[in-house]
Protein backbone atom coordinates (compact mmCIF):
# COMPACT_ATOMS: atom_id res chain seq x y z
CA UNK A 1 0.00 0.00 0.00
CA UNK A 2 2.89 2.39 0.59
CA UNK A 3 4.50 1.69 -3.03
CA UNK A 4 0.98 2.42 -4.00
CA UNK A 5 0.49 6.23 -2.74
CA UNK A 6 4.39 6.65 -3.85
CA UNK A 7 4.52 5.47 -7.26
CA UNK A 8 3.33 7.68 -10.82
CA UNK A 9 1.83 6.35 -13.82
CA UNK A 10 3.78 6.11 -16.66
CA UNK A 11 1.43 8.22 -18.33
CA UNK A 12 2.08 10.74 -15.38
CA UNK A 13 5.85 10.49 -15.40
CA UNK A 14 5.86 10.99 -19.21
CA UNK A 15 3.91 14.20 -19.28
CA UNK A 16 6.62 15.34 -16.26
CA UNK A 17 8.95 15.18 -18.78
CA UNK A 18 7.42 16.49 -21.79
CA UNK A 19 6.86 19.95 -19.75
CA UNK A 20 10.31 20.07 -18.26
CA UNK A 21 11.69 19.92 -21.76
CA UNK A 22 8.59 22.03 -22.91
CA UNK A 23 9.76 24.56 -20.60
CA UNK A 24 13.81 24.97 -21.66
CA UNK A 25 13.75 27.88 -23.91
CA UNK A 26 17.29 26.03 -25.31
CA UNK A 27 14.98 23.23 -26.62
CA UNK A 28 12.03 24.83 -28.13
CA UNK A 29 13.74 26.38 -30.77
CA UNK A 30 17.20 24.37 -31.33
CA UNK A 31 19.12 23.94 -34.43
CA UNK A 32 20.67 20.60 -35.31
CA UNK A 33 22.70 19.81 -38.59
CA UNK A 34 22.74 15.69 -39.21
CA UNK A 35 22.64 13.31 -41.91
CA UNK A 36 18.64 12.00 -42.74
CA UNK A 37 18.32 8.54 -43.13
CA UNK A 38 14.90 6.36 -43.00
CA UNK A 39 13.34 9.11 -45.03
CA UNK A 40 9.16 8.04 -45.41
CA UNK A 41 6.90 10.75 -47.01
CA UNK A 42 3.56 9.79 -45.22
CA UNK A 43 0.67 9.98 -47.39
CA UNK A 44 -1.20 12.46 -45.06
CA UNK A 45 1.67 15.10 -46.26
CA UNK A 46 3.92 14.79 -42.77
CA UNK A 47 7.81 14.27 -43.46
CA UNK A 48 9.27 11.30 -40.77
CA UNK A 49 12.87 10.53 -40.86
CA UNK A 50 15.70 10.19 -38.51
CA UNK A 51 18.89 12.68 -37.83
CA UNK A 52 22.05 10.98 -37.40
CA UNK A 53 25.95 12.18 -37.09
CA UNK A 54 28.79 9.51 -36.81
CA UNK A 55 27.91 8.52 -32.99
CA UNK A 56 24.32 9.47 -32.65
CA UNK A 57 20.72 9.30 -33.94
CA UNK A 58 17.42 11.33 -32.69
CA UNK A 59 13.97 11.05 -34.63
CA UNK A 60 12.43 14.27 -35.84
CA UNK A 61 8.72 14.69 -37.51
CA UNK A 62 8.23 17.43 -39.93
CA UNK A 63 4.59 18.29 -40.37
CA UNK A 64 2.31 19.11 -43.61
CA UNK A 65 2.13 22.49 -43.18
CA UNK A 66 5.66 23.22 -42.97
CA UNK A 67 6.96 20.72 -45.35
CA UNK A 68 4.70 22.43 -48.11
CA UNK A 69 6.95 25.40 -47.83
CA UNK A 70 10.61 22.91 -48.15
CA UNK A 71 12.31 23.87 -51.87
CA UNK A 72 13.88 20.49 -52.48
CA UNK A 73 12.60 16.90 -51.98
CA UNK A 74 14.82 15.29 -49.19
CA UNK A 75 16.12 11.97 -49.44
CA UNK A 76 17.92 9.84 -47.55
CA UNK A 77 22.12 10.37 -47.11
CA UNK A 78 21.39 14.38 -47.26
CA UNK A 79 22.80 16.57 -44.90
CA UNK A 80 20.58 19.32 -43.69
CA UNK A 81 20.12 22.08 -41.15
CA UNK A 82 16.54 21.44 -38.92
CA UNK A 83 15.23 24.80 -37.03
CA UNK A 84 12.41 23.04 -34.52
CA UNK A 85 11.83 22.28 -31.11
CA UNK A 86 12.39 19.18 -28.67
CA UNK A 87 9.43 17.57 -27.29
CA UNK A 88 8.01 13.90 -26.00
CA UNK A 89 5.63 11.53 -27.29
CA UNK A 90 3.64 10.98 -24.52
CA UNK A 91 2.12 7.68 -26.32
CA UNK A 92 5.87 5.96 -26.78
CA UNK A 93 7.60 7.65 -24.18
CA UNK A 94 10.55 8.98 -26.68
CA UNK A 95 11.48 12.40 -27.65
CA UNK A 96 11.92 13.75 -31.15
CA UNK A 97 12.83 16.67 -32.93
CA UNK A 98 9.46 18.75 -34.26
CA UNK A 99 11.07 20.53 -37.18
CA UNK A 100 9.46 23.97 -38.53
CA UNK A 101 12.44 24.67 -41.15
CA UNK A 102 15.07 22.61 -43.02
CA UNK A 103 17.56 23.98 -45.49
CA UNK A 104 20.79 21.40 -47.54
CA UNK A 105 24.11 21.02 -46.29
CA UNK A 106 25.53 18.92 -48.87
CA UNK A 107 24.84 15.18 -49.48
CA UNK A 108 26.07 12.35 -46.94
CA UNK A 109 29.16 10.68 -48.38
CA UNK A 110 27.51 7.49 -48.57
CA UNK A 111 24.83 9.16 -50.78
CA UNK A 112 27.46 10.67 -53.23
CA UNK A 113 29.49 7.01 -53.62
CA UNK A 114 26.18 5.87 -54.63
CA UNK A 115 25.89 8.00 -57.30
CA UNK A 116 29.41 8.23 -58.59
CA UNK A 117 28.52 4.67 -58.71
CA UNK A 118 25.71 4.20 -60.76
CA UNK A 119 26.94 6.88 -63.46
CA UNK A 120 30.06 5.56 -63.91
CA UNK A 121 28.50 1.50 -64.33
CA UNK A 122 25.34 3.25 -66.31
CA UNK A 123 28.69 4.29 -68.60
CA UNK A 124 30.01 0.91 -68.21
CA UNK A 125 26.62 -0.57 -70.08
CA UNK A 126 25.11 -2.37 -66.85
CA UNK A 127 22.41 -1.08 -67.25
CA UNK A 128 21.44 -1.47 -71.30
CA UNK A 129 18.05 -2.64 -71.58
CA UNK A 130 19.57 -4.75 -74.50
CA UNK A 131 21.15 -7.05 -71.85
CA UNK A 132 17.95 -7.85 -69.75
CA UNK A 133 16.67 -11.21 -69.87
CA UNK A 134 12.85 -11.88 -70.26
CA UNK A 135 10.85 -13.64 -66.80
CA UNK A 136 10.20 -17.31 -67.31
CA UNK A 137 6.62 -17.91 -68.39
CA UNK A 138 6.10 -20.56 -65.82
CA UNK A 139 9.19 -21.26 -63.73
CA UNK A 140 9.36 -24.42 -61.55
CA UNK A 141 12.07 -23.26 -59.16
CA UNK A 142 12.01 -19.96 -57.31
CA UNK A 143 15.72 -19.19 -56.34
CA UNK A 144 15.84 -16.62 -53.37
CA UNK A 145 18.85 -15.04 -51.76
CA UNK A 146 17.93 -13.21 -48.47
CA UNK A 147 17.60 -13.51 -44.93
CA UNK A 148 17.28 -16.85 -43.66
CA UNK A 149 14.77 -15.09 -40.76
CA UNK A 150 12.30 -12.40 -41.13
CA UNK A 151 8.74 -11.62 -43.00
CA UNK A 152 10.40 -10.93 -46.60
CA UNK A 153 10.68 -14.91 -47.44
CA UNK A 154 7.98 -15.66 -45.49
CA UNK A 155 6.47 -13.40 -47.80
CA UNK A 156 7.56 -14.29 -50.29
CA UNK A 157 6.47 -18.18 -49.96
CA UNK A 158 3.12 -17.63 -49.18
CA UNK A 159 2.75 -14.98 -52.18
CA UNK A 160 4.18 -17.70 -54.46
CA UNK A 161 2.36 -20.53 -53.28
CA UNK A 162 -0.81 -19.02 -52.97
CA UNK A 163 -0.09 -18.37 -56.61
CA UNK A 164 0.88 -21.74 -57.86
CA UNK A 165 0.78 -24.59 -55.11
CA UNK A 166 3.33 -26.48 -57.46
CA UNK A 167 6.07 -24.13 -57.94
CA UNK A 168 9.65 -24.92 -56.01
CA UNK A 169 11.20 -22.37 -53.40
CA UNK A 170 14.70 -22.29 -52.81
CA UNK A 171 16.07 -20.58 -50.33
CA UNK A 172 20.16 -19.44 -50.39
CA UNK A 173 20.66 -17.32 -46.80
CA UNK A 174 22.97 -14.49 -47.16
CA UNK A 175 23.18 -11.62 -45.04
CA UNK A 176 21.63 -8.53 -46.25
CA UNK A 177 23.72 -6.29 -44.54
CA UNK A 178 26.38 -5.16 -42.36
CA UNK A 179 30.02 -6.30 -43.51
CA UNK A 180 30.58 -8.77 -45.77
CA UNK A 181 27.41 -9.18 -46.87
CA UNK A 182 27.99 -7.80 -50.63
CA UNK A 183 30.71 -10.29 -51.09
CA UNK A 184 28.64 -13.26 -49.92
CA UNK A 185 25.49 -12.00 -52.11
CA UNK A 186 27.41 -12.12 -55.01
CA UNK A 187 28.86 -15.47 -54.22
CA UNK A 188 25.13 -16.82 -54.02
CA UNK A 189 24.13 -15.56 -57.44
CA UNK A 190 27.52 -16.82 -58.67
CA UNK A 191 26.88 -20.66 -56.78
CA UNK A 192 23.00 -20.94 -57.95
CA UNK A 193 24.43 -20.11 -61.66
CA UNK A 194 26.89 -22.74 -61.62
CA UNK A 195 24.60 -25.14 -60.44
CA UNK A 196 21.52 -24.09 -62.21
CA UNK A 197 19.32 -24.30 -58.90
CA UNK A 198 16.50 -21.78 -60.10
CA UNK A 199 14.34 -20.89 -63.11
CA UNK A 200 14.38 -17.24 -61.75
CA UNK A 201 16.47 -15.51 -58.68
CA UNK A 202 14.55 -13.18 -56.47
CA UNK A 203 17.46 -10.95 -54.44
CA UNK A 204 15.19 -9.18 -51.53
CA UNK A 205 15.73 -7.06 -48.40
CA UNK A 206 12.90 -4.98 -46.20
CA UNK A 207 13.24 -1.47 -45.91
CA UNK A 208 16.27 0.75 -44.10
CA UNK A 209 18.33 3.21 -44.21
CA UNK A 210 20.84 3.66 -47.18
CA UNK A 211 23.54 2.25 -44.39
CA UNK A 212 20.81 -0.89 -44.35
CA UNK A 213 20.72 -1.31 -48.12
CA UNK A 214 24.50 -0.32 -48.92
CA UNK A 215 25.51 -4.36 -49.66
CA UNK A 216 23.10 -3.83 -52.68
CA UNK A 217 25.01 -1.01 -53.95
CA UNK A 218 28.48 -2.57 -54.39
CA UNK A 219 30.22 -2.98 -57.33
CA UNK A 220 30.70 -6.63 -56.95
CA UNK A 221 27.17 -7.48 -56.51
CA UNK A 222 26.02 -5.41 -59.66
CA UNK A 223 28.61 -7.29 -61.62
CA UNK A 224 27.17 -10.35 -60.15
CA UNK A 225 23.55 -9.99 -61.30
CA UNK A 226 24.84 -8.61 -64.46
CA UNK A 227 26.84 -12.20 -65.19
CA UNK A 228 24.03 -14.20 -64.04
CA UNK A 229 22.56 -16.54 -66.91
CA UNK A 230 19.00 -16.68 -64.67
CA UNK A 231 17.72 -13.63 -64.88
CA UNK A 232 17.27 -11.80 -61.62
CA UNK A 233 14.80 -9.79 -59.86
CA UNK A 234 15.60 -7.18 -57.24
CA UNK A 235 13.17 -6.69 -54.41
CA UNK A 236 15.22 -4.46 -52.25
CA UNK A 237 13.64 -2.41 -49.74
CA UNK A 238 10.77 -0.50 -49.82
CA UNK A 239 8.86 0.84 -53.20
CA UNK A 240 10.59 4.30 -53.09
CA UNK A 241 13.90 2.47 -52.38
CA UNK A 242 16.47 2.72 -55.26
CA UNK A 243 19.84 0.50 -55.00
CA UNK A 244 21.82 0.03 -58.22
CA UNK A 245 20.83 -3.91 -57.68
CA UNK A 246 17.42 -2.85 -59.38
CA UNK A 247 18.97 -0.93 -62.26
CA UNK A 248 21.40 -3.87 -63.22
CA UNK A 249 18.74 -6.56 -62.60
CA UNK A 250 16.54 -8.09 -65.75
CA UNK A 251 13.26 -6.51 -63.69
CA UNK A 252 12.73 -4.46 -60.57
CA UNK A 253 9.91 -5.05 -58.18
CA UNK A 254 9.06 -2.27 -55.32
CA UNK A 255 8.55 -5.48 -52.63
CA UNK A 256 9.36 -8.54 -51.99
CA UNK A 257 6.11 -9.93 -52.10
CA UNK A 258 5.72 -7.74 -55.35
CA UNK A 259 8.57 -9.92 -56.75
CA UNK A 260 7.21 -13.11 -56.45
CA UNK A 261 3.79 -12.18 -58.00
CA UNK A 262 5.91 -11.34 -60.85
CA UNK A 263 7.85 -14.31 -60.91
CA UNK A 264 5.40 -16.70 -60.07
CA UNK A 265 2.21 -16.58 -62.54
CA UNK A 266 -1.15 -16.73 -61.03
CA UNK A 267 -2.33 -20.49 -62.36
CA UNK A 268 -5.84 -19.92 -61.29
CA UNK A 269 -5.63 -17.09 -63.95
CA UNK A 270 -3.68 -19.35 -66.15
CA UNK A 271 -6.59 -21.56 -66.24
CA UNK A 272 -8.83 -18.50 -66.87
CA UNK A 273 -7.13 -17.28 -69.64
CA UNK A 274 -7.38 -20.87 -71.35
CA UNK A 275 -11.01 -21.66 -70.61
CA UNK A 276 -11.50 -18.32 -72.22
CA UNK A 277 -9.54 -19.39 -74.84
CA UNK A 278 -10.96 -22.21 -75.62
CA UNK A 279 -14.04 -20.51 -75.52
CA UNK A 280 -13.48 -17.87 -78.12
CA UNK A 281 -11.66 -20.82 -79.91
CA UNK A 282 -14.68 -22.89 -80.12
CA UNK A 283 -16.46 -19.84 -81.02
CA UNK A 284 -14.50 -18.67 -83.78
CA UNK A 285 -14.98 -22.40 -84.96
CA UNK A 286 -18.58 -23.16 -85.20
CA UNK A 287 -18.51 -19.23 -86.90
CA UNK A 288 -15.79 -20.29 -89.60
CA UNK A 289 -17.86 -24.14 -89.91
CA UNK A 290 -21.12 -22.15 -90.28
CA UNK A 291 -19.70 -19.32 -92.99
CA UNK A 292 -18.50 -22.46 -95.17
CA UNK A 293 -21.66 -24.08 -94.66
CA UNK A 294 -23.04 -21.33 -96.09
CA UNK A 295 -20.28 -20.72 -99.11
CA UNK A 296 -20.96 -24.66 -99.27
CA UNK A 297 -24.91 -24.17 -100.11
CA UNK A 298 -24.31 -20.86 -102.36
CA UNK A 299 -22.04 -22.74 -104.20
CA UNK A 300 -24.54 -25.96 -104.43
CA UNK A 301 -27.41 -24.21 -105.39
CA UNK A 302 -25.28 -22.51 -108.04
CA UNK A 303 -26.64 -23.49 -112.04
CA UNK A 304 -23.14 -24.86 -112.35
CA UNK A 305 -23.62 -27.41 -110.18
CA UNK A 306 -27.03 -28.10 -111.26
CA UNK A 307 -26.47 -27.72 -115.03
CA UNK A 308 -22.86 -28.55 -115.39
CA UNK A 309 -22.86 -28.50 -119.46
CA UNK A 310 -24.87 -25.36 -119.56
CA UNK A 311 -21.95 -23.35 -119.35
CA UNK A 312 -20.39 -25.76 -122.28
CA UNK A 313 -23.61 -25.18 -124.53
CA UNK A 314 -23.44 -21.54 -124.27
CA UNK A 315 -19.92 -21.61 -125.47
CA UNK A 316 -21.03 -23.61 -128.36
CA UNK A 317 -23.16 -20.97 -129.40
CA UNK A 318 -21.32 -18.18 -128.65
CA UNK A 319 -18.72 -20.26 -131.00
CA UNK A 320 -21.43 -20.66 -133.71
CA UNK A 321 -22.25 -17.53 -134.13
CA UNK A 322 -18.43 -16.57 -133.71
CA UNK A 323 -18.15 -19.06 -136.95
CA UNK A 324 -21.27 -17.31 -138.80
CA UNK A 325 -20.11 -14.30 -138.36
CA UNK A 326 -16.74 -14.80 -139.38
CA UNK A 327 -18.00 -16.67 -142.32
CA UNK A 328 -20.04 -13.43 -142.95
CA UNK A 329 -17.13 -10.96 -143.07
CA UNK A 330 -15.16 -13.35 -145.35
CA UNK A 331 -17.94 -14.05 -147.62
CA UNK A 332 -18.26 -9.95 -147.78
CA UNK A 333 -14.79 -9.66 -148.68
CA UNK A 334 -14.77 -12.39 -150.64
CA UNK A 335 -17.49 -10.63 -153.14
CA UNK A 336 -16.33 -7.59 -152.75
CA UNK A 337 -12.78 -8.88 -154.21
CA UNK A 338 -15.03 -10.78 -157.42
CA UNK A 339 -16.56 -7.68 -157.62
CA UNK A 340 -13.51 -5.54 -158.13
CA UNK A 341 -12.03 -8.34 -160.06
CA UNK A 342 -14.66 -8.44 -162.47
CA UNK A 343 -14.38 -4.49 -163.11
CA UNK A 344 -10.68 -4.69 -163.42
CA UNK A 345 -10.64 -8.02 -166.27
CA UNK A 346 -13.58 -5.89 -167.84
CA UNK A 347 -11.27 -2.72 -168.19
CA UNK A 348 -8.62 -4.99 -169.45
CA UNK A 349 -10.95 -6.33 -171.61
CA UNK A 350 -11.44 -3.33 -173.18
CA UNK A 351 -7.97 -2.53 -173.85
CA UNK A 352 -7.13 -5.88 -175.26
CA UNK A 353 -5.75 -6.18 -178.65
CA UNK A 354 -8.17 -9.15 -179.59
CA UNK A 355 -10.87 -6.85 -178.96
CA UNK A 356 -9.39 -4.95 -182.84
CA UNK A 357 -9.46 -8.42 -184.38
CA UNK A 358 -13.25 -8.96 -183.87
CA UNK A 359 -13.37 -5.55 -186.20
CA UNK A 360 -11.47 -7.46 -188.63
CA UNK A 361 -8.13 -6.48 -188.12
CA UNK A 362 -5.04 -8.75 -187.98
CA UNK A 363 -1.36 -8.79 -186.66
CA UNK A 364 1.85 -9.32 -188.37
CA UNK A 365 4.21 -11.33 -186.17
CA UNK A 366 7.84 -12.00 -188.06
CA UNK A 367 10.02 -14.09 -185.93
CA UNK A 368 7.41 -13.59 -182.72
CA UNK A 369 7.84 -10.59 -182.79
CA UNK A 370 4.94 -7.71 -183.83
CA UNK A 371 5.57 -6.04 -187.48
CA UNK A 372 4.71 -2.40 -186.75
CA UNK A 373 6.57 -0.60 -189.83
CA UNK A 374 6.62 -2.06 -193.57
CA UNK A 375 10.68 -1.38 -193.46
CA UNK A 376 10.98 -4.38 -190.94
CA UNK A 377 9.70 -6.87 -193.77
CA UNK A 378 11.78 -7.99 -197.06
CA UNK A 379 10.91 -10.60 -199.89
CA UNK A 380 10.47 -14.23 -199.13
CA UNK A 381 10.45 -13.39 -195.23
CA UNK A 382 8.32 -15.70 -193.63
CA UNK A 383 5.08 -13.56 -191.47
CA UNK A 384 2.59 -15.22 -189.16
CA UNK A 385 -0.78 -13.56 -189.66
CA UNK A 386 -3.11 -13.57 -186.59
CA UNK A 387 -6.85 -13.22 -186.99
CA UNK A 388 -9.73 -13.12 -184.95
CA UNK A 389 -10.58 -16.86 -185.39
CA UNK A 390 -6.90 -18.10 -185.59
CA UNK A 391 -3.42 -17.21 -187.46
CA UNK A 392 -1.93 -18.44 -191.15
CA UNK A 393 1.74 -18.24 -192.45
CA UNK A 394 2.19 -16.16 -195.30
CA UNK A 395 5.47 -15.26 -197.68
CA UNK A 396 6.39 -11.87 -198.63
CA UNK A 397 6.39 -11.04 -202.46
Amino acid sequence: MKYAEMAVSVSDLNQYIKNKIANDEYLNNILVKGEISNYKHHYTGHLYFTLKDENSLIKCIMFKSYAQKLNFEPKDGMKVYILGSVSVFERDGVYQVYAKVMEEDGVGDLYTRYQELKKELEEKGLFDESHKQKIPMMPKVIGVLTSQTGSVIRDIINVSTRRNPNVHIRLLPVPVQGEGAAEKIAEGIAYMNKNRLADVLILARGGGSLEDLWPFNEEIVAYSIYESEIPVISAVGHETDFSISDFVADLRAPTPSAAAELAVPDVYEVKQKINTYQNRLRMALSKKLEIMKLRYDKCMSSFVFKEPTRRIQENYIKLDTCVKQLENIIGTIKEKNKNKYIELVAKLDTLSPLKTLLRGYSIVEKDGKVVKSVAELKVEDNVTIKLNDGEKQARIV
